[in-house]
C-alpha cells in the first residue's frame, strides 16, 4: 500500500553505531542518543526557568544528579514489573547483566514513561531536599522541559521501528516492515500504521507551548499547578495514542495497563490543581524552602524578606520625619524668644 505522505522507518542500520575505542568496540544505540538529548533539553529548559525565578544558577544540575538515575532505574524496573512474561518463567536469566534477558539490560530495551516519573519524583524529592528548593516549585519549573524531552524521546521509537499504531490509509501512514515482530498477523505486506511516535511528538510539543506562552501568562501557575497541567495533558495524549498501539502488552479489565496509568495521571493531575488552587490561590512562592535561600547577589527575595525590608524602610522614613520635626519646633521656640 501507498500513500502520498507515507513516512519511511529509518535503515535498521541507523539503530546501532559502533565506537572502536583501543580495540574495545561500544556500541552506541540510536534510541539512547534521542533519549539523552531529551534529558538535557529538559535540564537545560528547567534550569533557566528556576533561575528566572530566583534559584542559584547550575542548581538544577544538583537535582538532575539524583533525578536522572532514579529516572532510568524506574522506567525499566516499571516495564519488567508490567511484562512479567518476559522475563519471570522457568529458566529465565533474571539477574546475570552478563547474559540476555536479564531485569537489568536496559540496553535490550524496555522502558517505561510512568516508570521514569514515579523513579525521577524520588529523584527530585532527595535533590530537593539537599538543596532547599521546594519541590512542587522544581515541578513546575520541570514541567514544559519534561514534555520537550518525551516527545524528543519518541523520535528513538521511529528509529526502532517500534510501538507503532493500528493499520490506517490515512495520508501519512507509517511503513513498517512485515518481518517486524511487532506485525500484526494476518495483515498484507505494505500496510501503513499510525505513526504514533509522531502523534505524540506533536501532542507534547503543543502542551509545553501552551503552557509557557498561555496559561502561564494569564493564570498563576505556582504551587505544583503547571506539573498538574502536565499530568494531564500528558495523560489524555498517552490514553488515546496507547490505545491505538498494536504492540503486546499486559491488559487489565480488557485494557492496557499504560491506559489505566494514563487515567490516572489525568485523575492525579486534577486533584492536584484543585488543591492547590484552594490551599494556595494565586500566590507565587520563593522557589527556597524559609531559611534555605539562595544568598546570591541576584537571588529573589522571599515575600517576607521584602516585608522586613518595607518595614525597615518605614521605620526609617518615620525616624526622619520626626527628626526634621523636632528640628522645626526647636527653631520656632528659638525664634519666638
Amino acid at each position: 500500500m501507498t500513500a502520498p505522505f507515507s513516512i519511511p522507518s529509518p535503515d535498521y542500520a541507523w539503530q546501532v553505531w559502533e565506537l572502536n575505542l583501543f580495540g574495545w568496540v561500544i556500541p552506541i544505540h540510536t534510541y539512547a542518543l534521542w533519549i539523552l538529548l531529551g534529558i538535557v533539553l529538559a535540564v537545560v529548559i528547567t534550569g533557566r526557568r528556576l533561575t528566572k525565578r530566583g534559584a542559584e544558577p547550575g542548581i538544577v544540575l544538583d537535582i538532575a544528579l539524583w533525578a536522572v538515575p532514579l529516572g532510568i532505574i524506574g522506567a525499566r524496573l516499571y516495564h519488567v514489573f508490567t511484562h512479567p512474561d518476559d522475563y519471570f518463567y522457568p529458566g529465565a536469566n533474571i539477574l546475570n547483566p552478563f547474559q540476555p534477558g536479564a531485569i537489568w539490560n536496559i540496553w535490550e530495551g524496555g522502558n517505561a514513561i510512568f516508570g521514569s516519573l514515579i523513579g525521577g519524583a524520588v529523584g527530585v524529592l532527595i535533590g530537593c531536599r539537599f538543596t532547599g528548593l521546594r519541590f512542587w516549585s522544581f515541578a513546575d519549573a520541570l514541567a514544559p522541559g519534561l514534555l520537550v524531552a518525551q516527545a524528543v524521546g519518541r523520535i528513538g521509537n521511529w528509529f526502532n521501528h517500534e510501538l507503532f499504531g493500528a493499520p490506517t490509509d490515512l495520508p501519512w501512514g507509517l511503513e513498517i516492515e512485515s518481518s517486524n515482530p511487532a506485525w500484526p498477523a494476518g495483515l498484507e505486506s505494505g500496510t501503513l500504521f499510525h505513526p504514533t511516535f509522531l502523534y505524540e511528538l506533536l501532542w507534547n510539543l503543543a502542551g509545553a507551548a501552551l503552557l509557557v506562552f498561555v496559561l502561564e501568562r494569564r493564570f498563576a501557575m505556582r504551587w505544583g499547578k503547571a506539573f498538574g497541567f502536565y499530568l494531564i495533558w500528558y495523560g489524555l495524549g498517552r490514553s488515546f495514542f496507547e490505545a491505538i498501539r498494536v504492540d503486546p502488552s499486559e491488559m487489565f479489565l480488557g485494557i492496557r495497563v499504560n491506559v489505566w496509568a494514563a487515567w490516572a495521571a489525568v485523575v492525579l493531575g486534577i486533584v492536584l490543581i484543585l488543591v492547590q488552587r484552594r490551599r494556595h490561590p494565586g500566590l507565587e512562592p520563593s522557589v527556597y524552602v524559609p531559611g534555605r535561600e539562595w544568598a546570591g547577589p541576584d537571588a529573589a527575595l522571599d515575600s517576607d524578606d521584602i516585608e522586613s525590608d518595607s518595614d525597615s524602610l518605614d521605620a526609617a522614613v518615620e525616624g526622619e520625619n520626626a527628626g526634621d520635626a523636632s528640628a522645626a519646633t526647636s527653631t520656632s521656640r528659638a525664634t519666638s524668644d
